[in-house]
């Protein structure tokens, strides 16, 4: 078993693709510990059984699992989280940070409490959690997180600036953290999912091309990503760090991180006259396009 006797945190473990890496982790040798709150896909409600139900299933096949129900979203929900693993297995090695919420509106309609219920869930949720496992993980000099991402945010979506804001945001944390923690033997690295869950169920399809787009995720299972973050986690990992993947259907991929791709100068510097000249013969040939991830994933997933 690729995790026996690890401790894994996995926030928003109810359901969808946090069920699915608590239960192979579960299955692979880890103590899972199986947070979530148990609200609706917008964040509002709260319901205990969701979370009971995954640790009974851990149990019922021989593993061990508890269950949290504290919310990501506040510094004290994740220090309650990482507590948990602390007073019932004794360490942490692992931490999904998969919670999550959609609040989709599109720019000129979205409100502030849509913009923060969003980013305070993923962005400051994948941070509040993070901040009180890496004491932990340094003390023990060793650890694994192992963060969602998004392309809402890599690529874009209409419709989820917060969301797509939150997603990008936790892919520059984790390039820190992976930084900040490469010293006590300490990895982190995202995952950019593409599955049907519960939570992409809520996408709006008012247009042919939003249509389009939930049919193929129709076709992905949550199942596929769990592989993905069990191998992240393990120690055949090790040297993987500050990477961003991508897990769509029977197809992993590996995103390239934001670098120069072109350069001009010009020997007595820059004006604005200088690059109307300059810019349509250089720079422009380069754009990257204006597109959704619908639009840049446009073939059939391999499931």
């Amino acid at each position: 078993m690729m995790l026996k006797d690890k401790v894994a945190v996995v926030t928003g473990a109810a359901r969808g693709i946090g069920r699915e890496i608590a239960l192979l982790m579960a299955r692979e040798g880890a103590k899972v510990v199986v947070n979530d709150y148990g609200g609706k896909e917008d964040g509002t409600g709260a319901a205990r059984t969701p979370a009971d139900e995954v640790v009974n299933e851990i149990k019922a096949q021989g593993g061990q699992a508890v269950a949290n129900y504290d919310s990501v979203a506040t510094m004290a929900g994740g220090k309650s989280i990482i507590q948990t693993a602390l007073d019932h297995f004794g360490r942490v090695d692992i931490v999904v940070n998969n919670a999550g919420i959609l609040r989709d509106r599109m720019i000129f309609n979205m409100t502030e409490e849509e913009w923060d219920a969003v980013l305070n869930t993923h962005l400051k949720g994948t941070f509040a959690v993070t901040r009180a496992a890496v004491p932990v993980m340094r003390e023990q000099k060793w650890g694994r997180f192992i963060n969602m991402t998004s392309t809402s945010g890599l690529v874009g979506n209409v419709g989820q600036a917060n969301y797509a804001a939150a997603k990008l945001g936790i892919v520059g944390f984790t390039k820190v953290v992976a930084l900040d923690m490469a010293r006590y033997n300490v990895t982190a690295n995202c995952i950019s999912p593409f599955a049907w869950t519960r939570m992409i169920g809520t996408i709006p399809t008012e247009t042919e091309a939003q249509k389009a787009r939930v049919e193929k995720l129709k076709q992905l299972s949550p199942a596929h990503i769990a592989p993905m973050a069990v191998f992240l986690a393990a120690e055949e990992a090790k040297d993987i760090s500050g990477q961003v993947f991508g897990v769509r259907g029977k197809e992993i991929m590996l995103f390239n991180h934001m670098r120069p791709i072109r350069s001009i100068h010009h020997a007595e510097g820059w004006t604005p006259e200088r690059l109307v000249k300059m810019f349509p013969g250089t720079l422009r040939q380069h754009l990257v396009p204006l597109e959704t991830s619908g639009q840049f994933f446009n073939y059939d997933p391999l499931v």
